[in-house]
């Protein structure tokens, strides 16, 4: 006979078997039978400043451990999550929101309970459109096929998932026999036979190919696999800015991040004169194409995603992206000579102003690219940051995080949290805007409890730099923060003030040498300075219009 257990327990021992060992969150009366049952799991709790944060940190949690979860309370805490989440849904990371939810016995006669909103399904049916599955647990003879059809959703397609427990179900049971997931193949094997076919015929009849890789391949854990190919091939592979750090930067077949005019123009070039550019979990978004200045061709192309394949033109249904990638690696592909690569940018190797210049974004991210650590995570948050960040060289696989697909503001902080409590080895180094920093910045007193040292860079340029170069006016100006005080608030940490080059060395070697607690670093920039990224950027848009006019 199978052990019986409460539906919350059944909840909790699922998701500690897929690796969760921290839930983030914020409590609340609709929630706290389910906050008991964790305080008696093998997970830990993680109380967070808001709920927002909670996400965020939870989604950084996800990307660098396969799974994360939230916990929040009814609709007031459920919907201050939705932000994270639908950027979760949007970037692919496995996210378990569980949320609290009035008791059943306490919905009869549809009374007015305090956060509900229009009707007692309304945050489910919100949480319906940024999930990939969902499910209220709150009946037992159906709740625990619910959490095994949810959670399996979950490992099949890498998008976050719902669970809404009412506060008297949490605790309520019955026996319950594990099914075992369905081992029905999603398409027919000659389709699959097909498509590897075809892909193969085309990249052994190429003459130059390239890989670009996506963040599917973070995401699915594909990451070995993908160093298989490049070694059965010796054909090189770019990152798109989202996939970022899919493999070593140091790698001798990387060639760099692609992403259209943001990009260097030796990768552009060496990628859109390829004649087979395999895109292997590479969503083509807007930023991953440059504000679309991208220009690949698909009749060129092998686009291999987990929700859709296409050979040129031809579309194959139904393949799982691990199945396609397992029986490329079967097949018989041609072994290249190592072909001439572009070289590789290193800014790092860039000349140093004088030490009493004053700082750019520019000098800035140089000086950051020489100081990364074996066991630093980088974090970005949006913005300037972001697009400084490109030309960085990650020196590890999966050590780059940001949303830079869905692009929400204030994911860098939070996110820190969840980076370094899902690999303690890991040390963030967070690159965030004055802007974001306001907007969960305070979440460091979070890491504070948690005795977490990230070190965070601030980029303060008096407001929404990026947005400036694109419409000035007043609205993108913010108040004036001193952020290297912020450890006077908190009582902890240490902060550093930044106008030189010579004061951002000193800065950074004192955050270095600060293991116990988090260091921030206020950096002083000129509020029209922008990164070489950003300038190529908008180099290109101004000869696009200057050439449509």
């Amino acid at each position: 006979m199978a052990k019986q257990q409460s539906i919350g327990q059944y909840l909790l021992n699922q998701l500690h078997k897929r690796g969760v060992r921290h839930i983030f969150g914020i409590p609340g009366d609709y929630v706290l039978g389910f906050y008991g049952l964790i305080g008696k799991s093998p997970i830990k709790h993680i109380g967070t400043t808001r709920e927002d944060a909670a996400g965020f940190a939870a989604d950084a949690y996800a990307r660098v451990n396969g799974i994360g979860a939230v916990c929040v309370t009814y609709c007031v805490g459920g919907f201050n999550v939705t932000n994270p989440i639908a950027g979760a849904y949007a970037e692919k990371s496995p996210v378990v929101i569980i949320s609290g939810a009035p008791g059943l016995k306490e919905r009869e006669r549809n009374p007015l309970l305090h956060h509900r909103v229009k009707d007692f399904s309304t945050q489910k049916e919100v949480f319906e459109k940024i999930t990939v599955a969902g499910a209220a647990l709150d009946d037992p003879l159906t709740a625990y096929h619910e959490v095994d059809r949810v959670l399996y959703a979950l490992d099949r397609y890498r998008r976050p998932v719902y669970f809404e427990i009412p506060r008297d179900m949490a605790d309520a049971s019955r026996r319950h026999t594990r099914r075992r997931e369905s081992s029905i193949p999603l398409a027919d094997p000659e389709t699959l036979r097909e498509a590897i076919a075809e892909t193969a015929a085309m990249i052994n009849a190429s003459k130059r190919p390239v890989i670009l890789a996506g963040v599917e391949v973070h995401r699915f854990g594909l990451q070995d696999s993908l160093l298989k190919l490049i070694r059965k091939t010796h054909i090189p592979v770019a990152a798109t800015l989202l996939g970022k750090s899919v493999i070593s930067e140091a790698h001798p077949m990387y060639i760099g991040i692609y992403e259209g005019a943001m990009g260097r123009k030796s990768v552009t070039d060496y990628v859109e004169s390829s004649d087979c550019v395999i895109l292997l979990g590479a969503f083509m978004t807007d930023i991953n194409l440059g504000i679309y200045t991208a220009n690949l061709d698909q009749g060129q192309s092998i686009y291999v995603t987990s929700e859709k394949i296409m050979v040129r033109r031809h579309s194959y249904d139904d393949i799982r992206f691990r199945d396609f990638i397992a029986a490329l690696l079967k097949t018989k592909l041609k072994q290249r000579k190592k072909p001439k690569l572009p070289e590789m940018h290193n800014i790092g190797a860039e000349p140093k102003p004088p030490p009493d210049s004053r700082m750019t974004v520019k000098d800035l991210f140089r000086e950051l690219d020489g100081f990364i650590t074996k066991d630093m995570v980088v974090v970005s948050d949006i913005g300037d940051c972001l697009f400084g960040a490109v030309d960085m060289r990650i020196r590890k696989r999966t050590e780059f995080i940001s949303p830079a697909y869905y692009t929400s503001m204030g994911f860098g902080v939070p996110a820190a949290l969840g980076a370094q409590l899902a690999n303690p080895k890991l040390r963030p180094l967070v690159v965030v805007g004055d802007g974001a920093f306001q907007m969960t910045g305070l979440e460091l007193s979070t890491a504070v409890r948690l005795k977490l040292n990230p070190i965070i860079v601030v980029l303060n340029n008096e407001g929404y730099s990026t947005e400036r170069h694109i419409a000035d006016g007043p609205f993108n100006d913010i108040g004036l923060w001193a952020f290297n005080k912020v450890p006077d608030l908190l009582n902890a940490g240490k902060g550093f003030d930044v106008e030189t080059q010579a004061d951002l060395e000193w800065a950074l070697r004192a955050a270095l040498d600060n293991q116990e607690t988090f260091s921030i670093i206020n950096v002083h920039l000129d509020k029209y300075d922008k990164s070489p990224a950003l300038a190529r950027l908008s180099e290109r848009l101004a000869a696009r219009v200057k050439g449509a006019g």
